[in-house]
């Protein structure tokens, strides 16, 4: 008779990244029990986690699982930084904690089995006969060559002290030395603005049997432009800007919100229930209870009317719209306007502007095309795309287009017959260009021209296409 069952276990937020995982074999003779535990590749978790004030009949209990914050909106366009869905943050209430995450990302590295009975090892930092580093970017090793938990971990510094084995053939019988080992280290790469912390070292094995490291690096982070937050409506938007609780606008009874966002987000992402959960919110936060925000009523008949909110906010001193009258905090004077205001539960979204900002100067390059490599993680360029490209033909920019197609991409100088109109070759030793068509060089033309198209020119010719240059004089 077997069973097979998952156990989640409540932990604090430092463990909530582990899952543990039990199988439960039973028979008349043995019982056998494995544990297998394992970490997420890539995980954020929020710091001041708390429960919505307004919830529904359908959202089955993940109401007390505290995935955001109860924010305090005021729906106003304020000044230009809150345009379309963007968001104009608190600094105060990013200060107490708002948005504040953890991101716990897992670094793993595998201790390699080779055919001769050899294998990668793991060594202990070297030290000098006073006990100092001999490599300063070893710091945060401990004695055993892992990273030590609870240290701080820069750009550059080794997390494993990894050594490989020269030679990998079969040699059966024959012993090995630490000359027979070349360093391989595990070396962390990340922005020197962080202050990363090891959060902690897992030792376990993959399904070859080899010793695999799984390292957890733990980062705190607060919000900042370019963050994206969400509402549970969808009401997405990156933040605009942080402005200073003073210059904030604030209420008749000084209260001042946290963020603001800007009302045209209404009709176009048509999100209504964003608009009852506000006024619900204020009214479940007046009278002290969790309100529901269902438009289609309870078949209990619990559901909360938006006359019964309205009722709630005048009994407590409110508007019966739950709007309020706001002071500017730059002026001082009354707004013209009445703003809705109240609390709306929000959610804080991965998409990070630290983990997605990239700009670079000359670096690495394709071998084929000798153009930029692509992506992020590449120190890749970035690409001018067609729309871009057209862009700049319409405004007659063509000292940018002839910059960034070219210059900066793949420039390279052709050797060009003019009476054939075929690619030749430049001859070092003799300091002079030929063309291997026309058996002569007396018709060469330098010209500069992107890699990538003589590479064209070149996949055409050998698939007998000829392309041929007609050149002029300029």
């Amino acid at each position: 008779m077997c069973f097979c069952f998952v156990a989640l276990t409540s932990m604090q937020h430092e463990l909530a990244w582990l899952v543990a995982t039990a199988t439960y074999t039973f028979d008349l003779k043995s019982i056998k029990i494995t544990f297998l535990s394992r970490a997420d590749s890539l995980q954020y978790l929020l710091v001041y986690a708390q429960r919505p004030l307004v919830t529904t009949k359908t959202i089955v209990g993940y109401d007390k699982l505290g995935a955001g914050q109860n924010a305090t909106v005021a729906v106003m366009s304020d000044s230009g930084y809150d345009i379309k869905d963007a968001i104009v943050f608190n600094k105060s209430s990013l200060d107490r904690g708002f948005g504040r995450c953890i991101r716990m990302k897992r670094y793993t590295v595998a201790m390699q089995k080779y055919g001769n009975n050899r294998s990668e090892k793991n060594v202990k930092p070297e030290r000098d006969k006073d006990d100092i580093l001999k490599k300063q970017n070893m710091q945060v090793l401990d004695k055993d060559g892992y990273a030590e938990p609870g240290l701080i971990i820069r750009d550059g510094d080794i997390y494993v002290n990894k050594k490989t084995p020269k030679n990998t053939a079969k040699s059966p019988g024959v012993t090995s030395t630490d000359r027979d080992y070349e360093d391989s280290p595990a070396i962390y790469k990340g922005d020197d603005d962080e202050t990363t912390v090891v959060d902690r070292v897992i030792l376990s094995s993959d399904s070859n049997d080899n010793l695999t490291i799984k390292c957890i690096i733990r980062h705190t982070r607060r919000p900042e432009v370019g963050d994206k937050f969400s509402s549970r409506h969808g009401q997405k938007g990156v933040c605009g800007t942080i402005l200073q609780q003073e210059d904030f606008s604030f209420s008749e009874r000084g209260i001042c919100p946290d963020l603001v966002m800007n009302p045209h987000g209404f009709p176009s992402g048509m999100t209504v229930g964003q608009m009852l959960e506000l006024l619900g919110g204020k009214a479940g936060a007046s009278c002290e209870q969790f309100y529901y925000g269902s438009a289609f009523g309870e078949p209990s008949g619990n559901a909360n009317k938006v006359e019964d909110m309205s009722y709630t906010l005048v009994k407590h001193g409110f508007n019966y719209h739950g709007k309020d009258l706001l002071y500017s905090g730059t002026l001082g004077h009354p707004l013209q306007a009445y703003i809705f205001m109240g609390p709306i539960y929000y959610q804080k979204l991965k998409h990070m502007v630290l983990d997605k900002m990239h700009a670079r100067a000359s670096g690495p390059r394709v071998a084929l095309t000798r153009q930029p490599t692509g992506g992020r993680n590449s120190n890749g360029g970035l690409r001018l795309g067609e729309m871009e490209r057209d862009c700049l033909i319409a405004h007659g920019a063509s000292m940018v287009i002839l910059e960034r197609l070219l210059l900066s991409s793949d420039p390279y100088q052709a050797q060009v017959c003019r009476k054939c109109g075929l690619l030749g070759y430049y001859n070092h030793r003799l300091k002079t260009s030929f063309c291997s068509f026309c058996k002569s060089g007396e018709n060469m033309q330098q010209l500069m021209m992107p890699y990538a198209c003589k590479l064209l020119f070149q996949e055409l010719t050998a698939m007998n296409v000829v392309p041929r240059l007609k050149l002029t004089e300029g």
